[in-house]
This record gives C-alpha cells, structure tokens and sequence, in this order.
C-alpha cells in the first residue's frame, strides 16, 4: 500500500501571523507530498530489487529510504503537534518531565531553540522520549535522519530546513524558531510522550 500525504489537520492560514499560509501550502503540498513521493518510489525499487535478485543498487535505495521515509515521518509529526490558538507551556505530566529533566521550562525552551538555531545546513530540532534512560532528550537531526539515537521516539519537532520559513522569514532562522513556539499543540506532544511511555 502507497503512502500517502496527510490531510493537514487546521486551515492553511491557521497558523499565522507565525507560519504564513503560503509557507504552509508550500511546505504541506510540495515538501512534504515530495517525500511521500520519494519514499513510495524507495519502496518500490527495493521489491524491484528483491523480485530481480539485483541489488546492486542496494545502497542508494536504502539512502533513499532512509531520507524520504523520515522526512515523511518528520513532517506528519510536524503538522500533528501544531495548531491554531496554542503555544504558552505545557501542563500536567509532560511540564513535571520538562522540568525533572532539564530543570524549568525556560531552560527547556532556551536550549531547544539552541539546538534548532544551530543545526548546520538543514534539519530538525527534537524532542524525544528516551526508552533506555527513561527521559525526555533534545536532538538535532541533519537533513532528516542523521544524528538520530536509536530508540529515542520523537514527541516534538520544528522544522529548520530553509522551506519552512523562507518565504516569510527569509534566512532569519531564530525569528521563525521564536514563532514556531506560538503554534506548538502541548496537547498533542503529551499525547505522544504518553503513548511513547
């Protein structure tokens, strides 16, 4: 079964005056459909691969797997965690998991927004549920699965390649990131931390 794009869960323009409808159209219709696209394709080469018994192109097929398939994840993760009329800080389990593990919120915020700041070329910032040490991590992926942990499952994430943000922010990466924190669905990263756990 193809995969397919995710029906965007808000409006276009539901996210402004932080993330512009025109980005979002673009990063939801172009971007994001471009990696669903790019991962069915994987797919398909590889069961081309397998039914031939040639698998001389074994490595580029899977670096295309790899990409496309966790730049699809990435970005539904995205679209899930944001959302009209939120933002502010988090409450309940996940705001007491904040601060057991990085002391405050603010703490919190200002390293995440750090680590998404810094990230060399493109990638993600994100905030994951470590099985192994039972708490919650701060990653930076390049492109969309270098630098990743094993077993570290992404709650959270904002989007730092230049797509989503550009055409409003142009190269001022710390204004989208400062926005970016107006749309985060605290709701919804708690759900996932729950399932995660």
């Amino acid at each position: 079964m193809p995969h397919e794009l995710p029906v965007l869960p808000y409006a276009y323009d539901a996210l402004e005056p932080w993330i512009d409808e025109a980005t979002v159209r673009l990063h939801h219709d172009k971007h994001h459909a471009g990696y669903v696209a790019g991962l069915n394709k994987a797919e398909s080469d590889l069961a081309a691969a397998l039914a031939s018994g040639n698998y001389g192109a074994i490595k580029a097929i899977e670096k295309d797997l790899a990409f496309h398939g966790s730049g699809h994840v990435l970005h539904t993760l995205y679209w899930e965690t944001l959302g009209p009329n939120a933002g502010g800080e988090p409450t309940g389990d996940l705001a007491a998991q904040i601060v057991t593990d990085f002391g405050e919120f603010s703490k919190f915020k200002a390293l995440f927004s750090a680590a998404a700041a810094a990230v060399e070329g493109s990638g993600w910032a994100v905030l994951g549920w470590d099985r192994s040490s039972g708490r919650l991590r701060i990653l930076q992926s390049e492109k969309h699965q270098d630098l990743a942990i094993w077993g570290v499952i992404p709650l959270l994430v904002c989007d730092v390649w230049e797509h989503a943000y550009y055409l409003q922010y142009q190269n001022r990466r710390a204004d989208h990131i400062a926005g970016w924190w107006n749309v985060v669905n605290w709701a919804a990263v708690q759900a996932k931390l729950d399932a995660a756990r």
